[in-house]
């Protein structure tokens, strides 16, 4: 999709569709809008009055061949209640036009704004209906599936001297909205297509894309290393684990800031093994990998001013005579033992040894991200992640981030009570604490690998995949993370 960002009046506006955003109101608004309900012999008016449309979200109403507009249709999408600096507001009104126009089989679309804080605008919306837009249509073999959809996305803003800001904005957004999908491609790949070997190359291309440098771990290294977890976790497996570093280099002299993401390609649960229902959604148990992986490109296309690394640990977790078992005691990168009293709590072995290889780097804050806990269901739902952290200037800036992107983060607590839990009567630790507090007890898990920098973990098993879909979030593998990390690393200050 070809996107651009001009100014114009809205009656000059030349593509297949013209975009107005209106607020809720009893009544007909604007300027602009008395013009289009003229042109319109009173069509506008008549809506407002009746009720058909009044600006509430989701409601749409669409235009067909005014006169003296040169747009095919003119669409007036509403977006809700007005709230001060509430983008979230446009960027859902934009996903809903979105599908909108792909239902419309439009080619071109050209979405309208006049008002303040243009840059911040023509980002949400140009996110909003990149998000909302969009179709994995990789493994369908029906041309009708497959085709292209939307030619063309233009932002139109009606102030000239605030189209620097409008480009600014849309560029941020192209950026974003594509690491998103890149991000939602990769969680949707089923396990027989991306394993560690297949995920590591998809590293290498972003890296070759996006420059930013890119190393593979195989498993000769990584037993050099002595990755005692994440070898555990890949023993099961024909397809050997992997261990990706990626790094984008955009401030000298500084410490990194550090990302680690969980890459388990598909989670059988080992010898635990997993019941057969759903058991297909565990091709999405490298969703962490897939963020920090997607995070890692928009941070370098966007010349992102801090230094990045992104380590990534990559295992299918599978039954067989070479698994681990139930019972067994391994030995991780920091030395400690730990006795693995259930195979599919396999996602906290890989980041232990992750979270231990980035104290080599010096830090200057840690952030994994990880589809850990089926417990993290019953704390927030869908809706958001839970998360834990060490550092309150970190955990107030992962909030703030939270509240730019609408991406829901809600803190739990780290008290010391909860260690008891993984206490182990014959290693060092064990990696489950059972059903009480399990998503705070696999946090604290990983607390134990990590040393004396900032450090964040966030928990989005469940947040992953949208059930439903919503006005940016299409059913399926939902990219939850990236634009929140993104948001993190682009306004980020030393903790």
């Amino acid at each position: 999709m070809k996107i651009s960002c001009y100014a114009s009046s809205f009656l000059d506006i030349a593509e297949d569709a013209a975009v107005l955003f209106c607020h809720k109101s009893k009544r007909m608004e604007g300027e602009l809008l008395e013009k289009i309900d003229i042109l319109s012999g009173g069509a506008v008016r008549e809506m407002f009055a009746s009720g058909e449309f009044d600006g509430s979200a989701g409601a749409e109403a669409v235009l067909y061949r005014l006169p003296e507009t040169a747009a095919g249709r003119v669409i007036l999408v509403g977006l809700g209640d007005k709230k001060d600096n509430d983008f979230d507001l446009f960027r859902q009104a934009a996903g809903r036009t979105a599908k909108t126009a792909f239902g419309q089989k439009l080619k071109s679309v050209a979405l309208y704004y006049d008002g303040p804080a243009t840059g911040s605008v023509a980002q949400a919306m140009v996110e909003g209906f990149l998000l909302g837009g969009y179709r994995y249509t990789a493994y369908k073999t029906e041309a009708e599936a497959r085709k292209g959809g939307i030619e063309s996305l233009t932002m139109v803003v009606a102030n000239r001297a605030r189209l620097e800001q409008a480009k600014v904005g849309t560029h941020r957004a192209e950026v974003i909205g594509w690491a998103v999908n890149q991000c939602r491609d990769l969680a949707g790949m089923p396990g027989n297509d991306l394993y560690p070997e297949t995920f590591a190359k998809e590293a290498k291309r972003l890296a070759t894309e996006s420059r930013f440098t890119c190393t593979v771990l195989g498993p000769e290294e990584i037993a050099r290393e002595k990755m005692g977890g994440l070898m555990a976790v890949g023993q099961g497996s024909e397809r050997k684990p992997r261990f990706v570093i990626a790094q984008y280099k955009g401030q000298a002299n500084a410490k990194p800031v550090i990302l680690v993401g969980k890459g388990i390609t598909f989670d059988y649960g080992g010898i635990s093994i997993k019941p057969a229902q759903d058991m297909g959604e565990m091709k999405g148990d490298m969703t962490g990998a897939a963020v920090v992986l997607a995070v890692m490109a928009a941070a370098a296309k966007l010349k992102a001013k801090v230094n990045l690394i992104a380590l990534i640990p990559l295992a299918e977790n599978m039954p067989s005579g070479h698994a681990s078992r139930p019972g067994d005691v391994i030995t991780s990168r920091s030395g400690q033992t730990i006795e693995i009293i259930s195979t599919d709590a396999e996602g906290r072995l890989i980041l232990a040894d992750a979270l231990d290889y980035a104290d080599k780097f010096k830090p200057q804050a840690v952030v994994d991200i990880a589809t850990l806990t089926g417990a993290s269901l019953y704390i927030l739902g869908y809706a958001g992640a839970p998360f834990v952290g060490t550092n309150k200037t970190l955990n107030d800036r992962l909030r703030t981030s939270s509240e730019a992107t609408a991406e829901k983060l809600w803190q739990l607590p780290l008290w010391p009570e909860y260690a008891d839990q993984i206490k182990s009567p014959i290693a060092d630790i064990k990696n489950s604490g059972g059903r009480p507090a399990g998503t705070i007890t696999a946090a604290t898990f990983l607390r134990k690998f990590t040393k004396d920098w900032p450090w964040a973990h966030i928990d989005i098993a469940y947040c992953d995949q949208e059930p439903s879909g919503k006005p940016y979030v299409p059913k399926g593998p939902t990219g939850f993370g990236v634009r929140l990390l993104l948001d993190l690393i682009m306004n980020w200050k030393k903790v």
